[in-house]
């Protein structure tokens, strides 16, 4: 199985619970990694033959600075089956790790985050 990656794309999003986070809103970073083949790809270096990271990256875009969610696993979910609906047959497993690097929470940390899998991944 052959991977493509789109890692620490950045948004601005009023994903939360709490109401300052869904008024004052806040910065989003997600990163995505695609399960495909994309051998034809590497052999006919076509676009067609592969999944368009850019159409990756505009459905990540369009999802994180849309429609308020109160969860970020919510908004990983959403990522993940929107790119498994739209590209079906093309990839077989989608990981998304979306990331809240200043949530409103007392304390130091560096960030939070959550990480799915969805379809199938071949190591």
């Amino acid at each position: 199985m052959d991977y493509i990656h789109l890692r620490e794309m950045q948004f601005f999003g009023y994903h939360g619970v709490l109401p300052e986070e869904t008024k004052l809103g806040q910065r989003f970073r997600a990163s995505v990694s695609l399960a495909v083949d994309i051998q034809q790809a590497g052999l006919t270096d076509e676009l067609n033959d592969t999944v368009s990271y850019v159409g990756v990256y505009d459905i990540c875009k369009e999802i994180i600075e849309g429609t308020p969610y109160k969860l970020i696993e919510a908004v990983a979910e959403k990522i993940a089956t929107t790119i498994l609906s739209i590209y079906e047959g093309q990839v077989f497993g989608c990981k998304v790790e979306v990331i809240k690097p200043d949530p409103p929470i007392p304390g130091h940390y560096k960030e939070v985050a959550v990480e799915i899998v969805r379809g199938r991944f071949y190591e």
